[in-house]
C-alpha cells in the first residue's frame, strides 16, 4: 500500500458505519423519487456501488456534491435503458391482464362432458360429414387433398364440415346444455 493511498480518508461505505454513505440515503431516495417511477431503492444501491468500486486514492473535497453527481450518472444510465428497451411499452403481468385458468374438479368435469358430447355428435353426424370433419379436423389433410380422397369436391368437402361444425355448436352452446345432453341424450 502506497502512502498516498494509506493517508487518503477512506470511503465507509456498510450500512453500519459511523461515517457512511448511507446516512446519504433518504436523500439519494427522494432525489430519485422526484425523477422516476420505480423502486428507488434499486438506483440508491447503484450509486453506492458505483462508489464503493470507485478507483483512486484522491480525497473528495465535496462528498455530498460527488453522490449526487454519481446519482444523475446513475439516473441518465437507467433512464438510457429503459428508452432502448422500450420499457414504457412493457404491461406488467398480473393475473387480471393473464388470468390463471384453476383446473378445479368442476372444470375437469365440464371439459370431460364437453367432449363426450362432442364425440355423440360426431357419431350422429351423417357419414360423410363425419368422415370429412375427421379427415381436415384430425388428420390435417387439406380440403384439397380430403376432397381426392373421398372421390368428392372441395367445395362439397367445406359444407361437410361447416355441417359438422353447425351442429357442434348447436349442442355445445352452454355448460348447462353440455350437462343436460350428457345425462339426456338425443
Amino acid at each position: 500500500m502506497s502512502a498516498t493511498n494509506a493517508t487518503a480518508p477512506r470511503l465507509e461505505t456498510s450500512p453500519s458505519g459511523a461515517g457512511s454513505l448511507w446516512r446519504f440515503a433518504p436523500m439519494l431516495r427522494g432525489f430519485f423519487a422526484r425523477r422516476v417511477r420505480g423502486d428507488v431503492d434499486d438506483l440508491v444501491q447503484d450509486v453506492m456501488v458505483r462508489i464503493e468500486t470507485r478507483r483512486g486514492g484522491a480525497e473528495i473535497e465535496n462528498l455530498e456534491g460527488y453522490l449526487f453527481q454519481v446519482a444523475s450518472s446513475v439516473l441518465t444510465d437507467k433512464l438510457r435503458r429503459d428508452r432502448v428497451r422500450r420499457r414504457a411499452s412493457h404491461v406488467e403481468l398480473t393475473e387480471s391482464h393473464h388470468p390463471v385458468e384453476v383446473l378445479s374438479p368442476e372444470r375437469v368435469l365440464e371439459a370431460r362432458e364437453q367432449l363426450a358430447l362432442a364425440f355423440q355428435v360426431l357419431e350422429e353426424a351423417p357419414e360423410r360429414a363425419r368422415q370429412a370433419f375427421v379427415l381436415v379436423r384430425f388428420e390435417h389433410m387439406s380440403y384439397a387433398a380430403a376432397a381426392k380422397h373421398m372421390g368428392i369436391s372441395v367445395s362439397a368437402v367445406e359444407k361437410h364440415i361447416m355441417k359438422v361444425v353447425r351442429l357442434l355448436s348447436e349442442r355445445l352452446r352452454s355448460p348447462d346444455d353440455v350437462a343436460r345432453s350428457v345425462r339426456e341424450p338425443r
